[in-house]
């Protein structure tokens, strides 16, 4: 089946995206394509923290004067793409390091884009063990993962497809 969707983005004006994003920990073909045809052209949104606030991957916040409390994620927009980088995130709970199948994948993409990669999968091995550690729920921490895991999508998306986006500038 990942071969015949990888056939059929052939020439996809988004084929480079959906490449470079393969070389992230715990995205596959069908995780890259259902997020590319669910959400578009990922640059749109002008930093990573816009595109975690359309996936209701952020905290809602109840407030009053100067009281401020943060609960669950609001779950707005996509759930779709929200549960499939939910399920990616479940692959940080393992010690960071660069498996042959990633190693094999990354190797498609640019130097830049692999090493973006790279420290995502740093940061949120790391960030998995340190919320798990801190006794969060494993459920909660995944979501956690998945919010941290999106600024890394866009930062993938934005230097696959060359263009730079708000306060983070390609090179």
């Amino acid at each position: 089946m990942e071969k015949q969707i990888l056939l059929a983005v052939r020439g996809w004006s988004l084929e480079p995206v959906l490449n470079s994003l393969l070389a992230m920990r715990g995205v596959n073909t069908i995780t890259a394509v259902t997020l590319l045809a669910e959400l578009g052209d990922i640059t749109r949104f002008d930093n990573p923290k816009q595109l975690m606030s359309y996936l209701g991957l952020v905290p809602s916040e109840y407030s009053s004067g100067s009281k401020r409390q943060q609960g669950s994620i609001t779950k707005t927009g996509n759930g779709h793409v929200r549960r499939v980088l939910v399920e990616a995130a479940w692959n940080y709970r393992f010690p960071a390091r660069k498996s042959r199948t990633i190693e094999m994948r990354a190797e498609k993409t640019s130097e830049r884009v692999q090493a973006i990669a790279w420290e995502g999968q740093k940061r949120l091995c790391g960030r998995y063990q340190k919320l798990l550690t801190s006794g969060k729920l494993k459920q909660k921490v995944c979501t956690a993962v998945a919010r941290e895991m999106v600024g890394f999508v866009w930062a993938i998306a934005c230097e696959a497809s060359g263009r730079v986006h708000g306060s983070r500038a390609t090179a």
